[in-house]
């Protein structure tokens, strides 16, 4: 049972990372990229239907709301161009992740967090 959740985990973060490529084909309908827009925003946003403090139902809607959109831009999208981007978001799986990188960002928020609260505490103290 994991390991069937797992999997389907990975179908859908690889088919909204596809449905993002899709969004900038010039080859798909602007109702499909209007919607794709749409359900990443609402994936990404702060605010939900349902809070996720409220116990169990906060987080139903982000496990029913996003891939029912994903699902939905899918059906707009023409399948030959559908399995390009699947095709292409698998590769980009497939690179290697650059720990440089991700050490060089995680250094500039740790700097930035120490710049604003050392002016925070020598300016308003």
């Amino acid at each position: 049972m994991l390991e069937k959740w797992k999997q389907w985990a990975r179908i859908i973060k690889r088919d909204a990372h596809a449905v993002f490529l899709a969004a900038r084909d010039p080859r798909v309908p602007w109702y499909a990229k209007f919607l794709a827009i749409v359900v990443a925003a609402y994936a990404l946003s702060p605010i939900d239907l349902i809070p996720d403090f409220i116990p169990v139902l906060g987080y139903v809607d982000d496990l029913i709301i996003v891939p029912a959109g994903i699902a939905l831009v899918i059906r707009l999208i023409p399948a030959d161009i559908m399995a390009q981007h699947r095709e292409m978001a698998i590769a980009a799986q497939d690179r290697p992740v650059s720990r440089a990188a991700a050490a060089t960002i995680i250094l500039i928020w740790v700097v930035a967090v120490g710049l604003t609260v050392w002016v925070a505490i020598r300016y308003l103290m």
